[in-house]
């Protein structure tokens, strides 16, 4: 019973702490995109490439970690 306990509390802090840094990165990905296109407006489709790429790697991170989750839940 303590192994499934241990087990539970990995899974919420791989979740918990696998999202909080992608979901951090995102914000300051869009955030620093906008201010660049704001200032630059005509470099958006550049900026906009480059911030869809950046976003793709950072999703990718919590998508790691879910699958660690599933991982821990299932064996």
């Amino acid at each position: 019973m303590e192994t499934e306990a241990a087990k539970q509390i990995a899974i919420g802090l791989v979740m918990g702490l696998g999202t909080l840094g992608p979901g951090l990165a995102i914000g300051l990905i869009a955030s620093k995109a906008a201010e660049a296109i704001g200032r630059n407006p005509e470099a958006t489709p550049k900026i906009q490439t480059n911030m869809i790429l950046a976003l793709a790697f950072a999703e990718a991170i919590a998508i790691y970690c879910l699958v660690v989750a599933l991982i821990l839940k299932f064996v």
